[in-house]
């Protein structure tokens, strides 16, 4: 990855005194700082908030059921990518030198690679069980069950870890470009350069299933709109308690599709841009400064800390288990049981 400041009199290497080290591009000491605060917040977040949530929904027994174990799971890759990607990336965004290794580089390519998919994945499911549980809310315990839910889990969690291994593990990711990659990666460097047809099939990979989640998300609020109507009806006559029933789950149904759907639509504009720009790179000749990359790459990890962020502003829920944790009744030994919710179905 290039840069586009103009080299200082004196040149700076990732490794002083060794032949091959790469040229470091530092910023200036102020700069420094103040990215080493913003990506690191970030990293915080991303940490905590999303073991907030896993704790939360593993702790209390209300919030098992199989649309909160496919959030647990996602907070569990989000957690991954704050604790085991974040941090090094920081570093070599700010310092522009790696200095953890050849072998950690090719870990941490993959487990960039694997928990974005991930995400991807568990988000995909929950687009289709938040379809199910809004077109047939009745029916919807039945077809979406706990071990449906993990059947999506595994599948969330297999696939992407075995694509991300043999792409990076095999090296197959630069066939045709073992000049420029070896170019780049002097020591101290972690540069990843894939070729026209890996980029392809990663930004369809991501393309595809955000194409389905917007037609599944737009069914769902088009049913969601017919739903309201129909309740506004059934409110202005005498109802019978059968369809006060259906009433309630099906706004309760839309009002967890909702979140959903904007937790969908943060991750949509938080990897947009980073799809994009490893396209154009890589059928226009890597021609992307090395800052705006960095900024599609940070948009793209900030996704992880969003998250959290979402769930405590739209799930009261969310709310009441923070403040339970973080209050320590969570050692009490009839915390697991407790109510978290202010409505009854």
């Amino acid at each position: 990855m290039g840069s586009n400041s103009s080299p200082p009199s004196t040149l700076q290497f990732c490794y002083e005194n060794v032949t091959g080290s790469c040229v470091k591009t530092p910023y200036s000491p102020g700069s420094r700082v103040i990215l080493y605060a913003v990506f690191g917040i970030g990293a915080v977040l991303a940490v905590c908030g999303n073991l907030l949530v896993m704790v939360s929904i593993l702790h209390f027994k209300q919030l098992h059921s199989p649309t909160n174990f496919l959030i647990a799971s996602l907070a569990c890759a989000d957690f991954g990518v704050g604790i085991s990607v974040m941090p090094f990336s920081m570093v070599r965004s700010i310092e522009s030198c790696w200095y953890f290794g050849r072998s950690f580089c090719t870990f941490h390519t993959c487990c960039d690679v694997a928990f974005c998919y991930s995400s991807l994945f568990h988000l995909s499911f929950i687009s289709i069980d938040r379809y199910i549980a809004v077109t047939d809310p009745l029916v919807y315990p039945t077809k979406f069950t706990v071990s449906v839910s993990g059947i999506c889990i595994s599948i969330s969690w297999i696939l992407p870890l075995v694509y991300s291994g043999a792409v990076f593990y095999t090296g197959v990711y630069d066939d045709g470009l073992e000049e420029l990659s070896s170019a780049l990666n002097c020591i101290g460097g972690c540069q990843v350069v894939v070729n026209q047809n890996w980029v392809l099939i990663d930004f369809l990979s991501f393309l595809i299933p955000t194409l389905i989640m917007i037609i599944l998300y737009g069914n769902i609020f088009l049913v969601a709109r017919q739903q309201a109507k129909k309740i506004e009806n059934i409110g202005s006559k005498t109802e019978s308690s059968s369809e006060s029933y259906k009433a309630r789950v099906a706004r309760r149904e839309r009002k967890a599709a909702k979140t959903l759907g904007i937790t969908v639509v943060a991750f949509m504009i938080s990897w947009l841009p980073y799809s994009i720009d490893s396209l154009v790179d890589a059928f226009m000749g890597f021609i992307t400064p090395a800052y705006i990359y960095e900024i599609c790459v940070w948009c793209a990890y900030y996704n992880s800390a969003v998250n959290p962020l979402i769930y405590a502003l739209f799930y009261p829920w969310f709310k009441k288990a923070i403040k339970v944790i973080m209050s320590g009744q969570v050692f009490k030994n009839s915390s697991a049981t407790m109510n978290l919710f202010s409505e009854q179905i």
